[in-house]
């Protein structure tokens, strides 16, 4: 299938060189390989840069508020479960406002995958510091470099008991690409944070090309959890990219499917009876 099936033809509005182009071509690519119908996707997006994503998918898409990805995306699952559905968020609306849905939908493997545009700043509202941005880097809102230690994503995600954990590179396409096809073929949560430069307000380009390497060149076992825990923890001045864990669970369709049979989207609408209200307004 070919990418351009994706496209709305809509020219996108990022800043020349923006990492969220290469996230946008890395899907389309893992789409059109996946051979998933534009009508069998949804995509849905937060607030942020990342947020034109639904702009730019020729696939249903939702465009959502502040941190609220998450919830959106797993009610989309629950009502037709049929449907791929694809979370996209930026640090910013995943790790700030939104944190306290990820730990949740990790533990509950919902069947769907989210991407986090990672970029370590908050772009859109012009540069400010987000709970990814590594210490002493001065923004807008800290002049004199933050003082805080920065979050840890994947981390996170492998804490909260999510079955498929990733890191990605925007720099790199074909390889996110990978990672891309093998979280929506994933039967549960799949996580992908993207690390994402933000030309503008945050350029780490060159940085992440000297620190960067496939974890599956190194020879990494993605069913060994401990090794994962401790590829997260490094700080050795690299950065690993790549499938970090990947195990299998039940998701939470298949515990919750007593209320699931049939799923919302294949039930007959029944007509509603209004006579009793109305009698209130005579």
């Amino acid at each position: 299938m070919s990418i351009e099936v994706y496209d709305t033809g809509r020219r996108p509005v990022w800043c020349p060189g923006c990492g969220n182009f290469g996230i946008l071509l890395a899907l389309r690519k893992a789409l059109a390989e996946l051979k998933l119908k534009p009508e069998e996707v949804v995509i849905v997006t937060g607030i942020g840069c990342h947020g034109r994503m639904s702009d730019y998918m020729r696939t249903n898409a939702f465009h959502t508020i502040h941190g609220r990805v998450l919830p959106l995306a797993t009610g989309i699952k629950l009502a037709n479960p049929e449907l791929t559905v694809i979370g996209h968020a930026g640090d910013g609306d995943a790790y700030a406002i939104g944190l306290g849905h990820l730990p949740h939908a990790a533990r509950r493997n919902v069947d769907l995958t989210f991407i986090v545009h990672n970029n370590m700043v908050f772009g859109l509202t012009t540069g400010q510091v987000t709970p990814t941005t590594p210490r002493g880097v001065k923004t807008k809102s800290t002049p004199f470099g933050n003082p805080e230690q920065p979050l840890n994503p994947v981390l996170l995600a492998l804490a909260s008991g999510a079955t498929f954990v990733a890191r990605g590179f925007s720099g790199d396409v074909e390889h996110l690409k990978e990672l891309i096809k093998a979280g929506i073929q994933h039967k549960g949560f799949a996580f992908i944070d993207v690390l994402q430069p933000c030309v503008t307000f945050f350029n780490t380009y060159q940085m992440l090309r000297e620190k960067v390497y496939k974890l599956e060149e190194a020879g990494h076992d993605p069913s060994d959890l401990e090794s994962a825990l401790r590829l997260a923890m490094l700080q050795d001045g690299r950065i690993p990219i790549g499938i970090f864990y990947k195990t299998q669970a039940p998701t939470f369709e298949e515990a919750f499917s007593h209320a699931m049979n049939p799923p919302p989207a294949r039930r007959t609408p029944k007509p509603v009876d209004l006579s009793r209200a109305l009698k209130r307004f005579k």
